[in-house]
């Protein structure tokens, strides 16, 4: 039980109120993002960067975001992959991941996103699919290690696909 439960008060969630249903009060239609994280991928190293939940990872603070990729030409490739975790009776596990590109330049203070696409791919992760086709070696490297590192047991319960991505 966590803090909120134990003091009384209701646990807030993204509340997502949709025309054909009729909204039954607190929390309904809520989408639960407790068990997401962001982890970035830079210069190849993998982090755990909770402030990505917000648009506001370490490599994304200070700097001013276009549409426009040619916008950034000395920009370096930052990848955000949303990582869900599940939980199954035999325990819990990586169950969805998915990766969207960015481009940064720190010196410039300018940088190239897709909001949208950020978007659409932690719908994804949270839905436990999985879409790391668009990482290179180094950053599946990176990732893996990380998972590893984090949880060992999520890693080797987790569904083969995500091995097999990252392998």
């Amino acid at each position: 039980m966590d803090q909120n439960e134990q003091n009384g008060k209701k646990q807030i969630a993204l509340n997502i109120v949709s025309a054909k249903s009729k909204h039954k009060g607190f929390g309904a239609g809520s989408i639960e993002l407790n068990n997401l994280s962001p982890v970035i991928i830079d210069n190849g190293e993998a982090k755990i960067d909770i402030g990505a939940m917000h648009a506001k990872s370490k490599v994304e603070r200070n700097i001013k975001f276009s549409t426009n990729r040619e916008d950034v030409p000395n920009g370096r490739q930052v990848w955000l992959v949303w990582v869900a975790v599940d939980r199954t009776e035999e325990g819990q596990l990586y169950g969805g991941a998915t990766a969207c590109e960015m481009w940064i330049d720190t010196e410039a203070r300018r940088g190239w996103k897709l909001l949208a696409e950020h978007v659409n791919r932690m719908d994804y992760a949270l839905k436990r699919r999985f879409m790391l086709d668009e990482l290179g070696p180094e950053a599946r490297a990176a990732l893996k290690t990380l998972l590893i590192s984090h949880n060992e047991d999520w890693w080797n319960a987790s569904p083969d696909v995500l091995k097999e991505a990252l392998a």
